[in-house]
């Protein structure tokens, strides 16, 4: 492949090079008067000009993923740009992969946007954008293709030796995305990738914060203030300068979402790893399966718990004695739960007394199987209670001491490692990135307290007691 260049000569470059070295911001416009129409363009499109040092596509061999976690405004976009235009122009690569969100934002921000790719390539250099193809290619043969995070598996089977990912912290797919793409990132001596992302705390985004292969580039809105409106420097930032949301989107800050969970972790007790198990009164298990077929996206997942008195001045409380998550198509889903139900638990040994199950998708196929086994079952209907309402319903619980989780043998003073997601999305709820784990807890601690188990509200007086208040909806009923 030729490795284009921008039409001038080498004393042109060189005389625009030097120019480029003396440009003082604030003789600018008289500078560029002073200028050759041909110096002018050149100018206009060299980024090493106009960038800040840490826009520049970072030094060295040793990374492969530059990672841009940078605030709204700060030049995320033109960086993912040059990057592309970078390797393309000097035949460094020849295969692309343009990914994001959806097709849309890919051809609206990636491609044709403002900072795009087409708005800051040189006229000598600039693609052809054929959205026939879902592509642009270039005079010297290269392409870069579109894909979408809504289909990953669009990116199983082609290759490519340079990738730029656009907001990855909004993708939904992220893990079957990141790993088709992996894989198919064979192409050339040195492949590489760029993302630019606001930042979220994802799972994703954390792993590659920590990785030796990433490059990591930090930047906050503030940084181009000179480049912003008026308006949004006065209004948008203004308004959320020291909120929650401003440290994410304008400081990209990576916050902790159990900073601002509902249910805070030291509110959990924790069982002395030294101590046996407690004899258990009560055990249930609370299952939320999974939507739908497509067990990539949507996990069954399960807790168990078990009531029991911690000594004779507590009242009763419930532990966490088993969670579990996998993908689970129905066929094998079924005889799970059923071998679940035979788990003996405690000391001495007790079967589970109830097996409690969310009514709705495969949910509504087990527990028909389940009345059929002879297990015993109960079904669960929140009604119109959303999700964030069911774990305000049960956070008392957990408030008042009453849940206990298994301590770690090995990291003291922390829950075990099988009990450390139910618990980390719990406290990370409603910005968990899953919630299933939550959902079996809330339906199951409204159970036990609503069969009297941890209940420690005082019964109202019937003198209070609104005669014409709407008749609740049983969460239980079949």
């Amino acid at each position: 492949m030729i490795a284009l260049h921008n039409g001038l000569s080498r004393s042109q470059r060189q005389k625009a090079s030097k120019a480029r070295n003396l440009v003082d911001p604030a003789n600018l416009r008289e500078f560029v008067g002073e200028l050759s129409n041909i110096e002018a363009v050149e100018l206009y499109y060299d980024w090493q000009t106009w960038a800040r040092p840490n826009q520049f596509i970072p030094p060295g061999d040793l990374w492969t993923i530059w990672l841009i976690l940078a605030g709204r405004g700060w030049g995320k976009t033109r960086c993912g740009a040059e990057f592309v235009r970078y390797h393309v122009e000097n035949g460094l690569a020849g295969r692309v992969a343009l990914i994001a969100e959806d097709a849309g934002d890919a051809r609206d921000v990636m491609i044709e946007g403002e900072s795009g790719i087409l708005a800051i390539s040189h006229p000598k250099c600039k693609p052809v954008f054929v959205p026939s193809k879902r592509r642009i290619e270039w005079p010297n043969g290269a392409i870069a293709t579109i894909y979408s995070d809504n289909d990953p598996e669009t990116l199983r089977g082609p290759q490519h030796d340079l990738a730029w990912v656009d907001e990855l912290a909004k993708f939904r797919n992220v893990e079957a995305m990141w790993s088709n793409l992996m894989f198919g990132l064979r192409l050339g001596q040195k492949p590489r990738i760029c993302v630019t992302t606001t930042p979220k705390p994802i799972p994703i985004v954390r792993k590659l914060m920590d990785d030796d292969r990433v490059y990591l580039t930090t930047g906050t809105t503030h940084e181009n203030f000179n480049n912003l409106a008026p308006t949004f420097r006065d209004e948008i930032v203004a308004q959320y300068e020291g909120t929650r949301l401003g440290r994410q989107e304008l400081y990209a800050e990576v916050i902790d979402p159990e900073d601002y969970g509902i249910v805070k972790r030291e509110w959990f007790k924790l069982w002395d790893a030294d101590r046996a198990l407690p004899e258990f009164l009560f055990i249930l298990q609370s299952y939320d399966c999974a939507y739908t077929e497509k067990t990539i996206n949507d996990p069954t997942a399960c807790s168990t718990w078990g009531i029991f008195r911690p000594n004779e001045d507590r009242p009763l409380c419930a532990m966490l004695i088993d969670c579990w998550e996998d993908f689970l198509a129905y066929p094998d889903l079924r005889p799970r739960v059923i071998e679940e139900y035979k788990s003996v638990y405690g000391d001495p040994g007790k079967k589970v007394d109830l097996v409690l199950v969310e009514d709705k998708a495969s949910g509504i196929s087990i527990l028909q199987d389940l009345q059929r086994a002879q297990v015993p079952c109960r079904a669960y209907n929140p009604g119109r209670a959303d999700k964030v309402q069911r774990l305000h319903l049960v956070a008392n619980v957990i408030l008042h001491g009453r849940v206990y989780v298994p301590e770690s043998t090995v990291h003291r003073g922390q829950p075990r490692d099988w009990a450390e997601p139910l618990v980390s999305q719990i406290c990370s709820f409603p910005d968990s990135e899953r919630d299933d784990l939550t959902d079996t807890t809330t339906q199951a601690l409204r159970l036990l307290r609503d069969m009297g188990f941890l209940n420690f509200d005082p019964v109202p007086d019937d003198d209070y007691a609104d005669d014409e208040r709407e008749a609740k909806v049983n969460p239980y009923a079949q």
